[in-house]
């Protein structure tokens, strides 16, 4: 749903590394002797880690909305969770929701702060751009 192990980070300074490596074998990684490789595969780790993280607290955003709000949307119930609830809508069913109507709310709440800054990144100079078909 939000892919937080869909993750495709690697740097070139990552040695291969052997699943299936022997218990006497020294390990890839401490073969690594240059300093700016260790650095970049320190960044990699840090990468990875970082969107793992991001994603699990976005997993977790989805979930409280989707109890939050469970009662009062009856037109999300087309994505069911394993076993269908009509009290329940599914953490799938949220995350099409706003995937589906994000920019719609942005749009309609210009005094958020996110959507101040969301315009205030945008290369628009057009003063009609919103209504503008892309």
């Amino acid at each position: 749903m939000i892919g937080a192990f869909g993750y495709r980070f690697w740097s070139a300074s990552m040695p291969k590394l052997n699943r299936y490596r022997r218990k006497g074998e020294p390990d890839p990684l401490e073969q690594v002797t240059n300093e700016s490789d260790r650095e970049r595969i320190r960044l990699t780790l840090r990468a990875i880690e970082g969107f793992v993280m991001c994603s699990v607290i976005a997993t977790g955003i989805v979930q409280l909305l989707a109890l939050r709000f469970s009662g009062r949307t009856p037109a999300l119930f087309f994505r069911y969770l394993r076993t269908p609830s009509k009290s329940i809508v599914s953490e799938a069913t949220i995350a099409v929701y706003l995937r589906q109507s994000l920019f719609r709310l942005f749009a309609q709440n210009p005094h958020l702060a996110l959507t101040q800054i969301i315009r205030s990144k945008q290369k628009s100079a057009h003063p009609d751009a919103d209504s503008l078909a892309s």
